[in-house]
């Protein structure tokens, strides 16, 4: 990595580039786009509709079923978007079992440079920030690069769980 990769809330600055990204998100398949708000989000006008969306999320204010606190951030570097970073505050019996604690995806353009590693690195940190003291980290048993992500960032992997179809491999990290 030439440039220092940030993690930020979701900023207008990087709107553009953001939205280019979630293109992207869009033709790959493995990434869930409603992590990004991208249902809420379609051009520069609409970022403050998405924005205040956000802010709700991150103090657990009209939440779907199933939902705990979050905070997503934006992963840059310089001026562009290159991936996300969604932070629960807490677990429920899904995401202890799915999701865990952080999700997070590069753009596909982006890959392989590093900012995986670097985003689940400054992710782990404000997750001590909110207490937390032992994250959990999920990814697809077949995505290789996150198992590597997590592995580089202390994971301890604890073990393999299957739903609808899809395995997990849970690994926990010490804060």
């Amino acid at each position: 990595m030439k440039q220092k990769l940030k993690l930020i809330l979701p900023n207008r600055k990087y709107a553009l580039s953001y939205l280019k990204g979630e293109k992207e998100y869009e033709k790959d398949k493995r990434i869930i786009a409603a992590g990004g708000g991208t249902n809420l989000f379609h051009s520069p006008e609409d970022f403050y509709i998405y924005k205040n969306r956000m802010i709700e999320r991150r103090k657990g204010i009209n939440l779907g079923k199933d939902w705990v606190p979050s905070t997503l951030y934006w992963a840059v570097v310089g001026e562009k978007f290159v991936g996300r970073l969604d932070l629960r505050h807490r677990l429920n019996k899904n995401l202890l079992l799915m999701g865990g604690h952080i999700g997070y995806a590069v753009v596909p353009s982006e890959r392989k440079k590093g900012y995986g590693t670097e985003m689940l690195r400054l992710g782990l940190k404000k997750a001590k920030k909110l207490c937390i003291k032992k994250a959990l980290v999920t990814c697809d048993e077949k995505n290789i690069g996150s198992k590597k992500i997590i592995e580089k960032n202390g994971g301890i992997f604890e073990n393999k769980t299957k739903n609808e179809g899809i395995y997990k491999l849970r690994y926990w990290i010490k804060l």
